[in-house]
């Protein structure tokens, strides 16, 4: 499995088959290698290469978090103390598995990790910073509400 790191060689076809995919994941195989001008066995094939290549990490409903009757997002901003640098792989991937995080982003600057969280209400959001800086770990917190959120997507067929 290729680390974050790593330039995958990606060519034009394997380009139209991400872009593709990005707009609607479960577009089946015959569209796909239509779109890509190619057979379908062989869109099989370069997609199951993208997927052990890495370049495909997974395909997922992007389900709307209000549906779940969470209304409330917030970006957390995350400062570890100095004393758990250590730490900071444990802490992503045990935050990655509270039920109210969305996405755990680390980032340079004066904090270490946004998380992305949900919440069903204000109290809840408190409940979730009390959480995260119960751990013994956590020096610093600082919330920001969303009020809008839009996904954009990279467009994998015009990246260089």
């Amino acid at each position: 499995m290729p680390t974050p790191n790593d330039v995958l060689p990606l060519d034009s076809v394997d380009r139209v088959l991400l872009a593709a995919l990005q707009r609607d994941g479960r577009t089946p195989n015959n569209e796909l290698a239509r779109q890509a001008g190619i057979a379908p066995s062989t869109c099989l094939a370069r997609v199951r290469s993208l997927r052990e290549r890495g370049a495909i990490r997974g395909i997922h409903a992007d389900v709307d978090p209000e549906v779940l009757g969470l209304s409330i997002q917030a970006m957390i901003a995350v400062s570890l103390s100095s004393d758990a640098r250590s730490s900071l792989t444990d802490f992503a991937a045990a935050v990655a598995e509270k039920p109210y995080v969305l996405n755990v982003f680390f980032v340079s600057g004066s904090y270490d990790y946004l998380l992305h969280v949900a919440a069903d209400s204000s109290d809840g959001l408190r409940d979730i910073v009390t959480d995260l800086s119960g751990t013994g770990i956590v020096s610093d917190t600082e919330t920001h509400l969303i009020f809008e959120h839009r996904a954009g997507r990279a467009d994998a067929a015009h990246a260089s």
